[in-house]
């Protein structure tokens, strides 16, 4: 099997949470309903809709891509799970004190508000490698997404989540979705 059509095994039991919590803001082809996420997302802890700032894009293929502004990035993915989940907690005890709670009031550029769910995992050990193998992104070499922690609002709350993005010069060559929603 190709390593990026790998999945993670639904016969398989969650691990123990000894690694922390793992957010994840997801606004394509792992959201409910679409078809990568029971492949991906089996065993979620909680499913919330949410928000963050940014710009949608579409590939030839359909499949929707995601540009934030670059002042909404606060770290940049590794191929270290449990590092990555330690940068999401360090961010989550003062974001909420510096960011406005509703992102429609903080444009920058074109960018708006793009909705999509906040999931919420125990096994970040497991979970971030596999879906960065469906991603196509690869710390340190060239890749499809790069994954970035970035603020994101949910019931009235903002919170760190990792969310997968394309690089500005890929979505400057793509056709802008004009939504705030995939699938439109």
């Amino acid at each position: 099997m190709n390593p990026r059509e790998q999945s993670m095994n639904p016969n398989e039991p969650s691990k123990e949470n000894t690694a922390g919590i793992l957010r994840l803001f997801v606004y394509g082809t792992l959201k409910r309903g679409c078809w990568n996420h029971d492949r991906f997302c089996w065993g979620v802890l909680d499913v919330q809709e949410a928000v963050v700032r940014g710009r949608l894009y579409e590939m030839p293929s359909g499949i929707p891509v995601l540009q934030v502004p670059e002042d909404d990035i606060l770290a940049r993915g590794t191929a270290d799970p449990l590092a990555d989940v330690a940068t999401q907690a360090r961010f989550a005890e003062d974001l909420a004190s510096i960011l406005e709670p509703v992102p429609e009031s903080a444009t920058a550029s074109d960018c708006g508000p793009v909705y999509g769910e906040l999931l919420t995992f125990d096994d970040p050990e497991t979970r971030l490698p596999a879906i960065d193998r469906l991603e196509g992104f690869h710390p340190g070499s060239p890749s499809l997404y790069r994954r970035v922690l970035v603020p994101v609002w949910a019931n009235e709350a903002v919170l760190p989540a990792w969310l997968y993005v394309c690089e500005a010069q890929v979505s400057s060559r793509l056709r802008p979705l004009g939504s705030s929603y995939w699938p439109r």
